[in-house]
């Protein structure tokens, strides 16, 4: 099948007691039994709940993946993956991730004795076997936030295979309308459902896909007794969301690329960032199929860049992404902000960086705004 077609089954066959379209929500916390013998596949919805279920499916079937999980946000996924650790193991990870991946990282992982050896995955032919003592994990991001660098897919999932390490990539700004990690050979696809895939801005939860079965064992206890799910009802919304997902992207992709290509001829934009005009444009055409409703770019200097954000009207400055609204995000102070100062200009966030999610709107209209905001923004 299509991945439109996907997009709107979502492999969901109907509700078989009444044939029902959609999914029932079952908000309920518990389910009862007839008898002691009577073997119920649900018991208490913190272990599973079949609205759940749906969605945990429906998210396999996008990624062309065997086990979906769901969790009540993106960072309790990533916490999830405790359940393959123990203390004294070591996560390999790239250096420029979601903020909040790094602190989750670097105050609670390490707080439990797991250690993280950030490393440029750009090469990773230089690591020494030594490094890689104690490692477990190999994590990263591509594209990645904010700057949009692309790492190669398949060289990651070899090099993990290579060592016997479990490969897990956060696919949040890709999407799998873009990329499929598990068919390149990664074990574990992370998402933030409260992104594209609910595409709404009005949702937190976070998903899981992976082909192995021990892994999503591990993490689907981590579900069960830390209990960091969403709610039916939440999911439910997720699912019913998934429906336009495809179409949404389909505009996303284009809006973006569009309004990408135009920028590069802004006079006061130092650097713009998108996967097809970055150096890895060969590569993300390689690995990707479509390249995202993210870009990044640095003003120039002569640019006022807290005018500019008041100049905006269209395009609103808040924090997460992937809504059906153009959203703009300033790295340095917020999706980034926990980070030491050291670290973000290291990593190429300074304070004239800004992460913009475009929209569905009329794409004239985002590029004006953009246009008009650094017009009237400099000197």
């Amino acid at each position: 099948m299509g991945k439109f077609t996907d997009s709107v089954h979502l492999g969901f066959e109907g509700d078989k007691q009444f044939n029902s379209v959609n999914p029932p929500i079952y908000q309920t916390s518990t389910f009862f039994k007839n008898d002691f013998d009577d073997i119920n596949k649900h018991d208490y919805s913190r272990v599973s709940n079949p609205t759940r279920e749906v969605l945990e499916n429906a998210i396999a079937k996008l990624e062309k993946g065997e086990y979906g999980l769901a969790f009540s946000s993106g960072v309790a996924a990533v916490q999830s993956l405790m359940g393959l650790l123990k203390s004294g193991d070591k996560i390999l990870a790239s250096q420029d991730l979601y903020g909040g991946t790094l602190r989750l990282f670097n105050n609670f992982f390490r707080n439990y004795g797991i250690d993280i050896i950030y490393h440029d995955f750009i090469s990773l032919s230089d690591i020494p076997d030594s490094l890689l003592k104690e490692v477990k994990i190999i994590y990263f991001e591509t594209p990645t936030n904010p700057l949009l660098k692309i790492y190669d897919i398949s060289k990651i999932a070899a090099f993990a295979k290579r060592h016997n390490l479990i490969s897990v990539i956060d696919n949040t700004f890709a999407t799998p309308f873009n990329q499929n990690p598990l068919e390149l050979g990664i074990d574990l696809v992370i998402h933030s459902s409260s992104k594209f895939l609910s595409g709404h801005s009005d949702i937190i939860g976070g998903l899981t896909v992976t082909n192995n079965l021990e892994i999503n064992d591990k993490l689907k206890y981590v579900q069960k007794v830390v209990g960091g799910i969403p709610s039916p009802f939440d999911c439910w919304l997720i699912f019913r969301s998934m429906k336009t997902f495809a179409v949404r992207m389909e505009r996303h992709n284009s809006n973006a690329l569009h309004i990408a290509e135009k920028l590069k001829s802004v006079n006061n934009i130092k650097h713009i960032f998108y996967p097809i005009l970055n150096k890895d444009k060969e590569l993300a055409e390689k690995q990707m199929n479509g390249f995202g409703a993210v870009i990044t770019i640095e003003l120039n200097e002569n640019v006022d860049y807290k005018k500019f954000i008041k100049n905006l009207k269209l395009i609103k400055l808040a924090e997460s992404l992937g809504g059906v609204e153009s959203l703009i995000n300033h790295s340095y102070s917020m999706s980034h902000g926990s980070i030491p100062h050291e670290e973000k200009i290291r990593s190429g966030i300074n304070e004239r960086v800004f992460r913009i999610s475009v929209g569905l709107e009329d794409v004239d209209d985002i590029y004006e705004d953009i246009l008009t905001a650094i017009s009237l923004s400099s000197s």
